[in-house]
């Protein structure tokens, strides 16, 4: 059954974080709570738009059978706040490869949740292009509609000016786009840095394993954008988070390192606190009873213990939240199941939102044999950030 523009949502909001589930040799943390919860159907498309997933073949997954006469709208894999009430999400690159996403085009939806009646409408979006030929590679279309195939925006920040930094994982690239979804200046290579979706070769990444996080700190001046993967040569386990200046358009060569709790874990996204501290997600890759580890960290460039990594505390366990409440008519504690949970944003000094990114129709976290509906949490902490007072304000 395919529904169109109209989507059922269910807000959560979390209080402090539950016990770590696994070893790691860290103070306990304050459970988090669950106040809001809403989801966004998983079999939801953009009415009259094109077909799309014809490489998925005709055989159905999780009940779901492709292809589809309209662009599904899923896969969220970004997140920016509007000063409305609304909502700025990005799709991934679509089905999941380069090879079978071609007819998915790429695109920023604007969602509007309403958490009285539990529902959110999708009230528009637009279409990411490149009308100036900055992308210096071959395009799968000729009206020069960036697709899956060409590129995989999978985090997204919003600059001072109101235009959109995405960072990609085949580059792995930033991307500059003008309000409208226009490619204003050739994607900003990671120097030394090469993905195998790269067209200059010699890849020293993982696929896939690109800029899965980027914020812009709150002075406005730079972004941050953390790799998902550990670069050839570095130390398992260990993410480059590297810094952008705006003004010149580079790279400046600072970097910092992110230690995940496993070296078979990847992040999911990131936000500045402050000039110092992000918000990271870091999860494994189970989905369901077999997820472990899905968490929130609080991670500081000081480095205060000298180990030349980020300090890093979880604030948020996403498979233990407080639900007294049963908010949503979920279980308590409530449990956030995904493969991939891949956006995360600050709605005030103590709550934070988090959506799952829902790899329609790949991933079915929550219900066995059925697709993932991409769900919409906030989460109150159990402490404030103490946050940076423009990151607070700003939209």
């Amino acid at each position: 059954m395919r529904r169109t523009l109209a989507v059922g949502l269910t807000l959560l909001t979390v209080t402090a974080l539950a016990t770590p589930t696994t070893a790691a040799p860290q103070k306990a943390p304050k459970q988090a709570t669950l106040t809001n919860f809403a989801f966004l159907p998983a079999e939801t498309f953009l009415p009259g738009s094109e077909p799309s997933g014809a490489a998925l073949g005709t055989t159905p997954i999780n009940g779901v059978t492709p292809p589809f006469a309209d662009q599904p709208i899923q896969g969220f894999s970004g997140l920016v706040r509007n000063s409305d009430g609304t909502f700025d999400a990005i799709s991934d690159n679509g089905y999941g490869t380069k090879a079978n996403s071609a007819d998915f085009l790429l695109r920023i939806h604007r969602i509007a949740p309403d958490f009285r009646k539990n529902t959110v409408d999708v009230l528009g979006g637009i279409t990411l292009t490149d009308p100036n030929g900055h992308i210096p590679f071959p395009l799968t279309r000729p009206d020069r509609v960036i697709t899956g195939a060409d590129i995989d925006v999978e985090s997204v920040t919003r600059g001072a000016d109101g235009t959109y930094w995405m960072g990609d994982e085949f580059g792995p690239y930033l991307l500059h786009f003008d309000r409208a979804g226009r490619l204003m200046a050739p994607p900003a290579p990671l120097p030394g840095v090469r993905a195998p979706e790269n067209p200059e070769g010699n890849p020293n990444l993982g696929g896939s394993k690109g800029f899965e996080g980027i914020t812009l700190s709150p002075d406005g001046r730079t972004i941050n954008a953390l790799l998902e993967g550990t670069v050839t040569g570095d130390t398992p386990g260990t993410l480059r988070l590297n810094e952008f200046d705006i003004a010149s358009n580079r790279f400046t060569g600072k970097t910092w390192r992110y230690q995940l709790e496993d070296p078979n874990f990847a992040i999911g996204d990131a936000i500045a606190v402050d000039a110092n501290r992000l918000l990271i997600i870091e999860r494994d890759s189970a989905q369901g009873v077999d997820a472990i580890v899905k968490r929130v960290y609080l991670a500081d460039k000081r480095d205060r213990d000298r180990d030349g990594k980020l300090d890093k505390k979880v604030v948020a366990d996403l498979l233990n939240l407080a639900n007294p409440k049963h908010v949503g008519g979920q279980a308590d504690p409530f449990k956030f199941p995904f493969v991939t949970i891949e956006d995360v944003t600050i709605l005030d000094d103590r709550t934070i939102a988090v959506l799952n990114d829902n790899n329609f129709p790949s991933s079915s976290g929550r219900t066995p044999g059925k697709p993932d509906n991409n769900e919409f949490i906030t989460i109150k902490l159990a402490e404030n950030l103490h946050a940076d007072p423009r990151v607070l304000g700003r939209r």
